[in-house]
């Protein structure tokens, strides 16, 4: 009896599983993809003037949903604080976590997939130029406003135990607490991303030459968009989603010119915007869905350049996040 309702369990198990919606079942039904987002850092992820969000990791959001839902505006931005991001992932609040996120490996673990990066940063120290302090080694025991939840909590730790610095970490819950605490003087220093302090200096500050910016570590971090664990299809979708800007880029294809390619002699570029078929039928999207992020937002170094690059406020070098025939990290994988 007992292997008869053990196997009963099993059956019905199986049974729910396989009548579970997919996530872009999910998505498409609802008409609507929901992202998680920063809590406003100009560049990565904020809304502009007239409440219309815009960044780097906004636009990453936006590639999805012209894949999925064929429209870049189809999408609701949930702002989240460190704290909160991987919980509200791992609970289905939101459908991707594009939001300016070191992949680790215990955040791998831990119930979430990482796709493929769309930025790679150092971390970062900003301090006031009046402090004459230009690296870490001339931070013994200095203050440091830093947000909790966040993996710059590590860094901290690392660089003064490594440095024998005794840094004093002052610990705030979101990132505008952390922010302001800075400008208010209640800290030497603000760590986190250096893209973000970037963006914070140049916003939040009258004077941004009044602070310097400085490594805190000889290492780069990967910032990439994750996904829920346990649907293999949605994290392709994501995965080559963000991918497809970067291709974009490699083939020289951009949001003016990608029309052209649909008579292109090119097997690779034919494939890549669905002249000839199979990339889309692959993810269960349309075969053209590459050509429609392009022509939609364009490739990968036209979204950095118009939000965090030479075409705006914050004028950010692409360095590590160039294309890797570039000198840069940035590399497009095979649309075949």
């Amino acid at each position: 009896m007992k292997h008869t309702l053990a196997l009963a369990a099993t059956l019905s198990a199986i049974a729910t599983i396989g009548s579970a919606q997919s996530m872009l079942e999910t998505v498409q039904e609802r008409g609507r993809l929901i992202c998680g987002s920063s809590q406003g850092t100009p560049g990565f992820g904020a809304p502009d003037d007239n409440g219309y969000w815009r960044g780097l990791d906004i636009e990453t959001c936006r590639a999805v949903a012209v894949a999925v839902l064929g429209d870049k505006d189809a999408v609701d931005f949930v702002p989240l604080s460190g704290q909160q991001r991987i919980p509200a992932l791992q609970t289905g609040e939101i459908d991707v976590l594009p939001r300016t996120m070191t992949w680790t490996l215990q955040r791998d673990a831990n119930g979430i997939n990482f796709t493929t990066p769309n930025y790679y940063e150092f971390t970062g120290f900003m301090m006031p130029k009046s402090l004459g302090i230009t690296e870490v080694s001339g931070m013994a025991g200095a203050s440091v406003c830093v947000q909790t939840g966040s993996t710059t909590e590590v860094v901290v730790n690392d660089v003064s135990a490594k440095n024998n610095l005794d840094l004093q970490p002052i610990v705030f819950d979101n990132t505008s607490a952390a922010r302001q605490a800075f400008f208010g003087g209640r800290c030497d220093a603000l760590i986190t991303d250096a893209g973000a302090l970037a963006s914070v200096r140049a916003t939040m500050s009258d004077t941004p030459d009044d602070y310097i910016i400085f490594p805190a570590t000889d290492y780069a971090d990967a910032l990439t968009p994750a996904v829920r664990a346990g649907d293999d299809q949605w994290m392709d979708i994501v995965t080559w989603s963000i991918q497809a800007l970067i291709a974009g880029e490699a083939f020289g294809l951009t949001q003016d010119n990608v029309d052209e390619a649909l008579q292109s002699d090119d097997p690779r570029v034919r494939r890549f915007v669905g002249t000839d078929p199979g990339n889309g039928a692959a993810l269960g999207l349309s075969d053209d869905f590459a050509f429609r992020i392009i022509k939609e937002l364009g490739n990968y170094g036209e979204v950095f350049d118009r939000n965090v690059g030479a075409g705006s406020p914050l004028k950010l070098e692409r360095g590590r996040n160039a294309l890797f025939t570039d000198g840069g990290l940035m590399f497009p994988l095979a649309f075949q």
